[in-house]
């Protein structure tokens, strides 16, 4: 069928669906990967955004099945696929992979996920880098549809689970849902944690659960959406809780500590970002899905930025200068993408008493 992506400037992009026919519309983001779509499309981060992948040739690899690992998929980075819809320039029909066992656009298309082929998406790219992201939409065979933003929600309720979950045996962590990837699970089962996956609003200090440190997930939208998140922590800060937060858990842990946060002109989106920790030099590459930042400036005198990014300065972690609390605002778990700074789960580890 005929589809085009409309932007909320009035920038119109015709095309092909090869997914789901039906009109959706949402935030339109894009990532410069050249891998990894099926990790890209079950990241809970991209909840509520239409996904414009730049690599060129998209679907050549196919999808593979999914294969359950400790309580979890182990090859997708959530149980669905979580973005609202897909914009790519060249879709690959046939596909090729000794795990494939089906196609993209039939994958799509089982998730009722719309999707859009034959769009120039350097010129989209570019149009985003210049304006910023913006809401779109996607129209299949005519159907128009109202502009939604995302960003007024709480998108996080959305991602989490309802009731905590226990994975793997060893030094007892909480892990704070706002939108967890599989892989983040993965990392801390096979290192000897005890994984405590609790909702995003749960109160753990207030219950009889045992644990030695606190993580705080990735996860989509506006940090302050999530104020009963950042009471949480701001309560275990108190309480000098061993702390590490990834992506979404870097700005919530900065806002528990009384910073804040703001909205990136395009975000980042990649697997290919180079981060440096200050100070050093030192830098690592790693993989991003983030539309928002912390304020450095707004850190008190007892935190420091620990890493920025190199295409931008913008802050990438944070630490206290006395206390077990850090965060990084990258992936080191990727899937997809380098893997430079998986050592963090160790240290993590080192200072969980």
């Amino acid at each position: 069928m005929n589809a085009k992506l409309v932007l909320a400037d009035g920038t119109t992009f015709s095309g092909k669906s090869f997914g789901y026919d039906a009109s959706i519309s949402g935030e339109v983001v894009f990532n410069t990967g050249m891998v990894g779509y099926t990790e890209s499309l079950t990241d809970p981060s991209y909840f509520g955004q239409i996904l414009c992948l730049t690599y060129p040739l998209v679907g050549n690899y196919g999808v593979p099945e999914k294969i359950l690992s400790n309580g979890f998929i182990k090859n997708f980075e959530s149980h669905k696929i979580q973005v609202k819809g897909l914009v790519v320039n060249d879709y690959s029909y046939n596909y090729s992979h000794h795990a494939a066992v089906k196609s993209l656009g039939d994958w799509l298309k089982e998730e009722k996920i719309p999707a859009i082929t034959g769009i120039d998406v350097r010129a989209l790219t570019k149009h985003l880098r210049e304006k910023g992201a913006m809401l779109g939409k996607i129209i299949i065979d005519s159907k128009d549809l109202s502009f939604y933003d995302p960003n007024l929600e709480n998108l996080v309720e959305g991602v989490s689970i309802h009731k905590p979950v226990r994975y793997g045996k060893g030094k007892k962590i909480v892990l704070v849902d706002c939108g967890v990837k599989n892989n983040i699970l993965a990392n801390f089962v096979s290192r000897g944690f005890e994984v405590i996956r609790v909702p995003w609003n749960y109160d753990f200090l207030g219950s009889e659960l045992d644990f030695d440190g606190l993580f705080i997930s990735n996860g989509p939208g506006d940090p302050a959406m999530c104020t009963s998140t950042i009471k949480n922590i701001r309560a275990a800060l108190e309480k000098e809780i061993p702390i590490f937060g990834i992506c979404l858990g870097n700005q919530l842990l900065a806002l528990a500590a009384g910073a804040k946060t703001y909205k990136l002109k395009y975000g980042h989106r990649s697997q290919n970002q180079p981060v440096y920790i200050v100070g050093e030099k030192k830098c690592f590459i790693t993989s991003q899905n983030h539309g928002f930042a912390v304020q450095e400036s707004t850190l008190s005198k007892e935190w420091e930025a620990w890493m920025r990014n190199a295409n931008d300065d913008t802050n990438e972690g944070i630490m206290h200068k006395t206390k077990p609390f850090f965060s990084v605002q990258f992936h080191p778990e990727a899937n997809p993408g380098p893997v430079d700074t998986e050592f963090l789960f160790d240290e993590f580890k080192k200072v969980l008493k």
